[in-house]
Formats: structure tokens, sequence, C-alpha cells
């Protein structure tokens, strides 16, 4: 057995978690291999994740067995649109096969890949459809390394047993120091002033140029962003307001507004931070907008549908708005270059002709800080996933989650069902378990998929086969995994 590693990026109690897996079900070519030694005999020492001289002791029933997976180089894993170093790290490290492109792929490109894969992770202009779902036959676990997760068909992934796993307050803090500093520079017109230096215009004015101190912020949307923006804008002084569809309670001296319309009645800067839902879709848009203050400002860093920007364009050329601010639009380029045209977007001719707007190419989120923490929080649950079956933060599965299993337990296999969720399935799963002593066991559902684990010990290596495919045949299966202990 190959020594255990600890794996990079401050996480070394993951290796201490981590199990041996195989899932048959995944790919028609994969070979079913034996389990390692230690499936028959616990390892005989450890120290820090690392093999070593310290025998075990007494208390080796409440450490966790670290087991590298015996079949690592069988996990294809494909990464697009430059995910961070330190998450490619975490899956390197673990002996998967990593493949990492710096860009996002057309779909029939992107079919032709995930076909192979067994993991993919994208950013946000990668779109997993259901076409592009239904053609991946052996992926088992998407991450998305940003905050949102609208580019993937979510109800397909689950239909097909494949958990996707996302980073939703990574880049928390840098969206809101975003949103700070365009609200200065909205506020003093700087990249106004910044341009006309740059074509050699000297033009020092203070009309219509203020201070954010006094003025109020109104928050639409006081989740991990919202919140944080809160206490920025509050401590340079500041008065905060924000609405919400869920009561929240303000930090420092916020506070809630019972309407969106009383939000934009008072609000000097307005600020946007929802997701993309059906609900938000054009969230802003003429009606909106006239409700806000003459002369006041619009800030978007949630969503490219959330404003309609002729509405907006209309607004700013009327004088109703004195400036704003757009980091996302409804259709946003694949990749770097000039393509940020009426070709893309019909009105984005009128949008750059307009004064004291700042646009910028969706980099709320894009600092080093923030892709590094990305990288490790979403690489991380890909491996627990892949590792131990856990769900956890899992966006469109149950979140199912058991302890490790220990040193001191051999012979033992955790099974993962993900099956239809009807009546009976517990039972017939239980059927065909009931020769193995069940140590634990967990199940929960949502919607139409449920997702069972259980570990069972006594597990002889000549029965493993007979009962992975027992399950693979009832009528409820989605998918199932075995992963040895």
């Amino acid at each position: 057995m190959s020594p255990p590693q600890d794996i990079a990026g401050g996480i070394s109690n993951l290796a201490r978690q981590v199990s041996n897996s195989l899932s048959l079900s995944t790919s028609p070519t994969l070979q079913f291999n034996s389990p390692p030694s230690s499936f028959r005999q616990p390892p005989g020492g450890f120290r820090d994740g690392h093999a070593g001289s310290v025998p075990v002791s007494s208390n080796a029933s409440q450490l966790a067995k670290q087991l590298k997976p015996f079949d690592t180089k069988d996990i294809k894993v494909l990464l697009l649109e430059n995910v961070n170093e330190a998450g490619l790290s975490i899956l390197s490290k673990q002996g998967y096969q990593v493949e990492a492109l710096k860009s996002s792929l057309p779909e029939d490109q992107l079919i032709e890949k995930i076909r192979d894969v067994h993991v993919i992770g994208i950013r946000s202009k990668t779109k997993l459809t259901d076409r592009v779902l239904k053609e991946a036959k052996n992926l088992i676990v998407i991450g998305c390394f940003c905050i949102g997760t609208n580019q993937v068909d979510l109800q397909t992934a689950a239909q097909q047993g494949i958990a996707v796993f996302n980073s939703p307050f990574s880049n928390s803090r840098s969206v809101a120091e975003l949103v700070i500093a365009e609200i200065i520079v909205l506020a003093r017109e700087l990249s106004d002033r910044s341009m006309e230096l740059h074509n050699g215009t000297w033009n020092k004015v203070s009309k219509g140029c203020w201070e954010i101190r006094g003025k109020t912020l109104g928050i639409v949307g006081y989740g991990h962003i919202g919140s944080q923006l809160s206490v920025l804008a509050e401590s340079m002084g500041m008065g905060v307001i924000y609405y919400d569809v869920l009561t929240m309670m303000g930090l420092g001296t916020a506070r809630q507004v019972a309407s969106l319309d009383d939000l934009l009645e008072q609000a000097d800067f307005v600020s946007l931070h929802v997701p993309e839902t059906s609900e938000t879709k054009k969230l802003i848009g003429t009606k909106e907008l006239a409700k806000m203050k003459k002369g006041s400002y619009l800030i978007n860093n949630a969503r490219g549908t959330v404003v309609d920007i002729p509405a907006l364009i209309e607004a700013s050329r009327s004088g109703k708005l004195a400036g704003a601010a757009i980091d996302v639009f409804p259709h946003e380029p694949a990749g770097n270059g000039d393509y940020f045209n009426n070709e893309l977007n019909s009105w984005t001719k009128d949008l750059v002709s307009l004064k004291n707007i700042i646009l910028t190419p969706h980099i709320g989120g894009s600092t080093e800080e923030a892709q590094s923490a990305i990288g490790i929080e979403v690489s991380t649950a890909l491996v627990r996933y892949v590792n131990e079956g856990t769900t956890l933060g899992a966006v469109n599965m149950p979140e199912v989650n058991l302890r490790s299993l220990t040193l001191d337990e051999s012979n033992c296999m955790r099974v993962i069902y993900i099956h239809k969720n009807v009546p009976g399935v517990l039972r017939q799963v239980n059927s065909i378990l009931l020769h193995h002593n069940i140590d634990k066991q967990m199940s929960d559902s949502r919607g139409d998929v449920a997702y069972l684990m259980a570990d069972i010990s006594d597990v002889k290596e000549a029965e493993i086969r007979d009962l992975f495919q027992s399950l693979e045949e009832l009528s409820s299966c989605i998918r199932t995994r075995v992963l040895y202990g």
C-alpha cells in the first residue's frame, strides 16, 4: 500500500478520512479490481497522516483510516476555464488523471471530452445542459468553481446521479470590496475624469461629485455578499438599508425594509446581490428605475438578467440615474478578446457611450485570494465525494454523511445507493445486505432523488461483486457506488 499523503492547502484532516473507491456503474470499460490488502487487515501504524513507526495505540478506534484510493489512476478529471492552481494541486495529489484547460469549450467539443471523465470542474461560462449531461455516462460529480450554478442543469444531473458542488461564499469579500470601490468611483466620477485625462483633457470639476459619508446604500439580497458589504459601507459612514425575501437580522445599524419599492425610494446607491431565477429576471426595469431617487446610482454584481439594460440606458440618458456600475451581462463572451459588441448584445454600443458608467468583465470574484479559496473549497468537496461519498454542500442532492471508518475496522465496505424516491427502497436494499452487519446507515431524499449510504462489515472479497450487481438490478436504481474501507 502506498503511504498516505496530506493534501495541500492546509486541509490535512481530509487525508485522514479518504477511503478506497470504485464506481462500477460509472464506466462500462472499468474492470472490477480486487480490494487492496488493507481491505483484509488494517495498517500497522501512522503518524500525522503519513505511514511511520508509531504503533497503533489502544485508542485506534477513534482514528479514521488514512487510505489513498487504490484505483485513483482510473479517476479522470477535466478542469475548464483556468481553475486556480490550489484546486488543481489538491486533485492531482490524489493521483487522479487531471486535464486542465484555460478556456471553456463549445458544446460539441465539450460532449466529446465529457464522455470519458468522472469529474468535471467549471466556472461560469461552461454550460452543462441536458444534452451535454446525457452524453456524460461516466460522470459522477461536477464542481462549480464559483458561486452560481445556473450554468448546470441541476435536475438532469440529479436524475443521473451526478452531484454538483459550488463555492457559495469564498469570493464574498472580493465582491463586497469591488462594490465599495464602485460606489466611490461613481460618486466622484473618477472613471470619466481618468478617461478624459488619458485623452489629454484636463477637466477639474466638483459639480456632481460627492462624498459617500452620510449617503444611504440600499442592498437587495442580504446574503454572504450583501451582509459583508453592509459592514464595509457602514464603516465608511454610510447608512444601510436592505431588502430580502427572508427576514434577516441586520449587522451593525443596518435595517431591513418591507419591500423593494421602499428601498428604491430611499437609497442613494442601490447594489444588487440576488441569484438568477425566474423571479429575479429583470428585477430592475423601467418601473423600478422610475421609483429610484433622481441622481441615484445602480450597481449590479449579481447576474446579467437581473437588470433590463435598455431601461437602464434610458434612465441614464434622462438623468434619472447619475451613474451605474455593471459587472455582469445577459450574454457574455466565452473567452477574453474583442467580443463585447452589438453582435453579443444589441444595446452594447449605446451602453458604452454613456457617461459615468463603469463596465467590468465579470470580475467581482476575480482576486487571487478568492480564486485560491474557491479552488480549495470546491476541490476538497470533490475529493470527499469521490473518496467517501459525502454530499455535504451539494446543491442538487440530499446532504448525507457518515463518520469515517476507523483503523481497527477491517473487511468493511461503504455502499452508496442513489435511487428514485419511491416507497420500499430501504427494505429492498437492507434485504440485499442482510447477511452482513450494517455498522451505520443514513438516507435522505430531495425531490425525486434519494441518497443512501451504509457501512457494512465482515465482507468477503468474493461477495463484493454480487452485492453490487444485486443493487444495480433494483428498479429504483439510479447509480450504485462501492467504497472500500
